[in-house]
């Protein structure tokens, strides 16, 4: 058994570490085709909130993950607003294997740059002169899972059809 410096076995294991260094908008868009008009519109508005994430390797063990966020404002079938942003992380993932690896850039990043994100389409959203949206929080976790889960199924159907 290694020590925890890792000399008795003379290779040395490194210690598993995750640091955030650095939080960035990437892009960002506001969009309000219908201003001025749709401020004289009546009626319920309908947000639809599409989300996206992917991780891009940088270098040996640093990742940038960008989480993209588009809000879609309708009231009717006139569409009211369109909000996008691409917040985005640096964060260095060293000493993981790569279930653990995977499982952090698909759930923990995402999950440390959404508050900035929510932050974003709101400030957008009440600058382009709407009431502000408040975006409630999103199980990372969970949706991580479920892309796991597909991934899964659509291998085993491959591996079937093989």
């Amino acid at each position: 058994m290694a020590s925890s410096n890792g000399a008795a076995d003379g290779q040395g294991t490194a210690q598993a570490q995750l640091n955030l260094q650095r939080i960035y908008i990437k892009d960002v868009s506001f969009e309000a085709p219908g201003a001025p008009q749709v401020f004289q519109e009546q009626g319920q508005p309908n947000v639809e909130l599409n989300l996206s994430q992917r991780a891009n390797a940088l270098g040996p063990d640093v990742y940038e993950v960008v989480l993209s966020i588009t809000a879609t404002c309708k009231v009717g079938d006139k569409t009211a607003y369109l909000a996008e942003v691409q917040q985005a992380g640096i964060f260095c993932v060293v000493g993981f294997d790569d279930a653990s690896r995977n499982a952090i850039l698909g759930s923990y990043c995402p999950n440390a740059l959404f508050p900035y994100a929510r932050q974003v389409i709101s400030d957008l959203v009440q600058s382009g002169g709407f009431p502000p949206l408040f975006l409630q929080p999103i199980n990372f976790d969970a949706l991580y899972a479920e892309q796991v889960r597909r991934q899964a199924e659509g291998a085993g159907a491959q591996a079937a059809n093989a």
